[in-house]
């Protein structure tokens, strides 16, 4: 008598806040496929769903409950993880209903959570193929994690309280990791943490052996092993670093871009330049060296472009320390800036602070502020028409009426889902997401650039 194999149970699964979190629940649904579970597209075919939810502003905070009622009220059966889960009595306020409510990073609660709601149906009948890891980013860009948790202590920020101090992972194991994915269809590397310069400070930068020689957890020493990694067909994949802070040895990475090894593209959290405002965040200040820096790392390698955010209207922050970043900007000639209005964040020290900036004044300066650095972007876009640039493709479209086929991809400035896309006209038919194409730039506005296959 044949057997009937049950069908697994099935989750569904709601990633919010940022690419770290991304990262915590690719491993969470990975480990649920191990155990037997299948995914679910879609809230009405999942025995379970998900939410991880993001706790750093009280906006993100909204959108996380905002996602929780959404899955109550479509499934009902819904477990809570994420950044948001250290407030567990306020989601249960809310949603009394919920499951379970676990905090950031904690897969083996959630597993457990899912276990208890519902039960693995795999018995002695299991596929005993290992499965790749579950991705929920495109195949041809994937994040690697080096470390959780954050040692600053940044007024306006509760990440350390949220995930912890930092804990850097084996740089073995970075680099496993790296090579799989690689190995797997991974044109671009996008390198994460709280602070990747810090990565090894926990760990006293131990060594480890790697491929028969010994490397330390540290982010030079990292970059250049990743940047020894190929694809199959022997191409050069990009690796991103993001989330940079710019102590003395990043210079030591720069030279990698030069080279081709690395992406010659920086993100950094700079916050803010006028040293006031930098001493009341509790962030290191030395704006006059950094203009220094970026002037080098430009001679060094002249293709190099650096991301970056500020907050405006921090408590306290005058006209004067305003007018000391824009100034700061126009000399700094940033490639891609993102800026906040300053939010308040229970348990932030921030909110003690005195002065602070009424609304109206916050909205002005971020139109301000928006202003000088989409006019900085503009002129630095529109310099690069003509030129031939490296660009990898993201999206194919459909032919259109006249059968030309468009497509989207981005430069080396431009890292997904943050920063501008370079859009493409008549690609031949066979393009796929994942290649690496020379393209000729033939237009550009303030954060796009437009182009053909050169």
């Amino acid at each position: 008598m044949a057997t009937q194999i049950p069908d697994p149970k099935r989750i569904g699964m709601v990633s919010l806040g940022c690419p770290k979190a991304l990262v915590d629940s690719e491993r969470i649904l990975t480990r649920l496929r191990a155990d037997g579970y299948a995914m679910s597209p879609d809230y009405a075919g999942a025995d379970v769903v998900l939410v991880n939810t993001c706790g750093f502003l009280d906006s993100a905070k909204e959108e996380s409950l905002e996602a929780i009622g959404e899955a109550m009220a479509e499934n009902g059966r819904v477990i809570v993880t994420g950044c948001m889960g250290d407030e567990a009595e306020a989601i249960r306020a809310r949603f009394p209903q919920v499951l379970a409510i676990t905090g950031a990073h904690q897969y083996e609660d959630v597993v457990e959570a899912v276990h208890e709601a519902a039960p693995p149906t795999q018995g002695p009948f299991v596929d005993l193929i290992p499965q790749p890891d579950i991705k929920l980013t495109p195949r041809h860009y994937s994040y690697l994690k080096i470390s959780e948790g954050c040692n600053h202590s940044c007024a306006f920020c509760i990440i350390p309280d949220l995930r912890g101090k930092l804990a850097s992972r084996r740089i073995d194991a970075v680099l496993r990791e790296a090579e799989k994915l690689v190995a797997a269809g991974t044109r671009e590397l996008l390198v994460i943490s709280q602070d990747t310069s810090a990565y090894g400070v926990d760990t006293r930068h131990e060594e480890r052996e790697w491929k028969g020689h010994p490397v330390r957890a540290h982010m030079t020493d990292l970059a250049r092993e990743l940047g020894q990694l190929r694809t199959p067909d022997g191409a050069t994949p990009w690796t991103r670093l993001h989330y940079v802070y710019p102590y003395p040895h990043v210079d030591a990475v720069i030279p990698l871009m030069a080279e081709g090894l690395l992406t010659p593209y920086l993100d950094i959290p700079f916050q803010h330049a006028a040293p006031k405002v930098l001493k009341a965040m509790k962030r290191p200040a030395n704006e006059a060296k950094v203009l220094e820096r970026l002037k080098s790392w430009r001679e060094v390698c002249p293709e190099i472009a650096v991301r970056s955010s500020f907050v405006v209207g921090f408590p306290g922050e005058t006209e004067e320390d305003f007018q000391y970043l824009l100034d700061w900007l126009e000399e700094a000639q940033l490639d891609r800036v993102g800026a906040f209005r300053f939010e308040p964040v229970d348990g932030a020290q921030a909110n003690a602070l005195p002065d602070p900036v009424p609304e109206e004044v916050k909205e002005e300066r971020y139109a301000r502020i928006m202003e000088v650095t989409e006019r900085i972007s503009a002129a630095k876009l529109a310099a690069k028409v003509g030129n031939v640039l490296p660009v990898i493709i993201d999206e194919v479209g459909e032919p259109d009426e006249d059968g030309d086929i468009g497509a989207t991809g981005r430069s080396q400035a431009d890292a997904p889902e943050i920063d501008g896309a370079v859009y493409l006209r008549d690609v031949p038919a066979d393009l796929q997401p994942g290649a690496f194409v020379n393209v000729e730039v033939e237009d550009a506005d303030a954060h796009d650039l437009f182009g053909v296959i050169a």
